[in-house]
């Protein structure tokens, strides 16, 4: 689907984003990615926007605690 190189990208900006997001709140870390690949699929793969996507879906996603 993606080549190496995007793909670490994907992952990194994952990480980065959920850095602060415990493992075990699989649902939050779940949208994220899901958030990011959409735009990375629509061709969006420039560093800060993926960034930015991600730290929108971390800000709607849903918590345990919510």
């Amino acid at each position: 689907m993606f080549d190496p190189a995007t793909t670490a990208l994907l992952r990194a900006v994952l990480n980065e984003v959920c850095e602060n997001v415990s493992q075990a709140e699989t649902g939050a870390r779940t949208h994220v990615a899901s958030k990011i690949l959409e735009a990375a699929t629509r061709g969006d793969t420039s560093l800060d926007h993926l960034k930015q996507v991600g730290r929108q879906a971390l800000s709607r996603a849903p918590t345990m605690w919510r």
